[in-house]
């Protein structure tokens, strides 16, 4: 155990200090850090985004001028319409949060579950993409190892994502920069070298807009042109990113955010519009085993010298490769939250709002690892099928959340006095947005995007499913609580307390392991008090306040946690003590049930060395292997840790 522990702190780093009130600034994001962790998916979009939208055009290549505005015009509303999101949850306003509480929780579950696919998606596709461009600077015949190469790539960002958010964006930020300095030096290479050349360009795009009126009429050309903008829907997927994600940033976080959407929203329009352009001054051809960038940036430099030549585009496809990978680093930070906040909702099994002892929702990583790894390997990595793929799913989203915006600030017309300017961003939002939904299922539909639609339902369908069990399950429960209220009320009657007897450590001791005063808890007592009529003298209580992705937002509510667990099991101690018993509360707050309870059991076997240790477990009548799966057996694995210790633990069913 102890090597396996060893092992464990190595590779994703050793277990957070709980009792450090200055974790959540150690381990939260300044803007800057926001914007390559965050804004990288957005950013990396450049090197898929632009070159589908460019090569949709089908020889009228002038007309991705119209795409370039188009696409940074969207890119301004969208970052404007999230910037107001974020003022208005500045504990984090995610697509699903947003939709669940601005429009109903049915909207927010297919937002939310619309999100989880689209982060899986932005895990495969950043790294397809990314192997693209680092096979670009390789020979084609080693291009047969692409596939394994990605599939390697996904497990490696998984294994650094369980170290925690703060981890894996320092690894990233030499090389995140080298991506900007060598984009934007690029850039402003092309169109400064090119300068006389743009009144030329100009005259294209004219001839351009002439020739497909001609060839395909009005309407033909708006639908190229529409095809193209939806093609290159991808460059605006990684936005959403920084307001759900917005409990990773540093205080004062609505002021980091809208800065982190600023630094995006600038940088990505930049890029793509800078990029589009670059292709029509240096004619820009698809070349066998290369990116559009590639032959871009080959065509850039091909009168430098061969050694600068060479030395710029492999920075430059290195450093694309490397944002790309670290693009994929916003599905393993948003996907998780998505599913931890949905798990909260009890939309979603409650194992996923669970944290490990480096606070990071392990379940969500791995699940988003898992699923990213095995769309890489239905694709084979192609891009060009993960584009398809791709996109559908986040204007969902963006739709929904505008929606819910535009609702709002209708609502609090009379109390927002900039109520028209608001919902003038965000109704603009909502009509581009939903405009280029419709225009994406149109156009993808039969291609592929049939499937994402398809599996996106069926997560919304077991999203359901998983709520109406938990929503009887609470319904049987109650019944069981209602002994809380008869407890009570004896409480209530009991006029003379009987005194407590003092401590005699050699007793035989009953140690309950309690998860608040309720039904649960009680019937568990008074069953040992019925079984084991006065054997015992000594009453111990144990609680272990768990913290999860509800309760882990700053150190104001871990102390709540904190308060709530010792009120908790001392009202147990209220109870006991009025009849005539020893008793004692120990609790503690903690990530992992079993590791907790097993320490304060350890100490209280010290103590009391007649202790014998109890604990509830609920069991169902039409309990199955999916249903147990949904709910906590930890008892189980605490009782397994105590054998090992050679403590005795009783286990009692209690059926519900």
């Amino acid at each position: 155990m102890n090597l396996f522990r060893v092992a464990k702190d190595v590779m994703f780093g050793p277990a957070r200090n709980l009792s450090d009130r200055r974790i959540f600034h150690h381990m939260s994001l300044v803007a800057l850090l926001a914007w390559v962790g965050l804004g990288a998916d957005g950013l990396s979009s450049s090197c898929y985004g632009p070159e589908a939208a460019f090569l949709a055009l089908k020889g009228h290549t002038h007309l991705s001028l119209f795409v370039a505005m188009a696409s940074v015009l969207t890119i301004v509303v969208i970052c404007l319409s999230y910037s107001q999101i974020i003022e208005l949850f500045p504990s984090g306003g995610g697509g699903y949060l947003v939709a669940s509480k601005l429009l109903s929780p049915t909207f927010g579950v297919v937002s939310g579950c619309a999100l989880i696919g689209d982060y899986v998606l932005t895990i495969a596709i950043s790294v397809a993409s990314g192997t693209d461009a680092m096979f670009s600077m390789l020979p084609l015949e080693l291009h047969g190892w692409k596939l394994k190469f990605s599939l390697g790539i996904v497990v490696f960002l998984t294994l650094i994502n369980l170290r925690g958010v703060k981890e894996s964006v320092i690894l990233w930020v030499p090389i995140f920069f080298v991506f900007v300095i060598s984009y934007t030096f690029g850039i402003l290479w092309a169109v400064i070298s090119h300068f006389s050349a743009l009144p030329d360009i100009a005259h294209g795009v004219v001839a351009d807009v002439h020739t497909s009126c001609a060839e395909v009429g009005v309407f033909g050309f708006v639908a190229l042109v529409l095809r193209a903008y939806s093609l290159g829907a991808g460059t605006y997927t990684g936005i959403e990113a920084v307001s759900n994600g917005l409990n990773a940033l540093r205080e004062p976080r609505v002021q980091t955010g809208k800065r982190t959407m600023a630094y995006m929203g600038v940088s990505l329009s930049f890029v793509v519009g800078g990029l589009l352009l670059a292709y029509l001054l240096y004619h820009v051809e698809q070349v066998e085993g290369k990116t559009l960038n590639a032959v871009l940036f080959e065509h850039i430099t091909a009168a430098w010298p061969p050694w600068l030549s060479k030395g710029f585009v492999v920075a430059a496809m290195a450093s694309s490769a490397a944002l790309l990978f670290i693009a994929a680093q916003t599905g393993f930070f948003g996907g998780p939250r998505v599913l931890a906040n949905m798990a909260v909702d009890r939309w979603m099994p409650t194992r996923f709002a669970t944290l490990s002892d480096r606070l990071v929702t392990q379940n969500g990583v791995l699940l988003m690892g898992g699923a990213a790894l095995l769309v890489v390997l239905l694709t084979t990595a192609s891009v060009d099928m993960l584009v398809v793929l791709y996109s559908i799913n986040v204007f969902i989203t963006f739709s929904l959340s505008q929606l819910g915006m535009v609702r709002h600030w209708w609502i609090e017309r009379r109390k927002e006095p900039r109520w028209r300017q608001k919902i003038s961003i965000n109704g603009f939002g909502l009509v581009l947005t939903s405009g280029i939904l419709i225009s994406l299922c149109i156009v993808k539909f039969f291609e592929g995007g049939w499937a994402t639609l398809f599996v996106t339902g069926l997560l919304i369908g077991v999203a359901f499913w998983v709520k109406s069990h938990y929503r009887n399950t609470q319904k049987k429960l109650h019944r069981l609580n209602e002994l809380v209220a008869a407890a009570l009320a004896d409480d209530a009657l009991t006029t003379v307390e009987k005194p407590a007897p003092a401590c005699d450590t050699n007793a035989r001791t009953a140690v309950f392991l309690v998860n608040g005063f309720n039904g649960l808890g009680l019937h568990t007592l008074l069953a040992v008090a019925r079984m084991f009529p006065r054997v015992y003298h000594n009453f111990i209580f144990v609680q272990v306040g768990v913290l999860d992705a509800g309760n882990f937002k700053g150190a104001a509510e871990v102390e709540n946690l904190r308060e709530h667990s010792r009120t908790e099991v001392e009202r147990y101690v209220s109870y006991m003590s009025r009849r005539g018993y020893y008793t004692e509360a120990h609790y503690a707050l903690g990530t992992d049930i079993v590791d907790e309870a097993a320490k304060l059991c350890d100490q209280i076997a010290g103590k009391f060395p007649q202790s014998t240790f109890f604990a509830g477990q609920l069991v169902f009548k039409d309990e199955s292997l999916i249903t147990r799966w949904l709910h906590n057996h930890t008892v189980f694995e605490l009782q397994r840790r105590l054998y090992q210790n050679g403590r005795p633990m009783l286990i009692l069913p209690i059926q519900v």
